[in-house]
């Protein structure tokens, strides 16, 4: 069974762009958390790590 490509991405300012972080990077489901460095709340990280399975590619 071949598993999915997952991406995570973090973003500092609201105003940055996700999809120049991910150009050319063919994944099937992304994950995003947008926070500043200093914050240690990464929902959508945590949601990914809950979703990831055995045989995904982390991107």
């Amino acid at each position: 069974m071949k598993g999915q490509r997952i991406g995570y991405v973090r973003v500092s300012a609201f105003e940055q762009n996700v999809d120049r972080q991910l150009d050319g990077i063919a994944l099937d489901r992304v994950f995003t958390d947008r926070a500043s460095g200093k914050d240690v709340g990464r929902p959508q990280l945590d949601a990914m790590l809950s979703f990831i399975r055995e045989g995904d590619i982390l991107g």
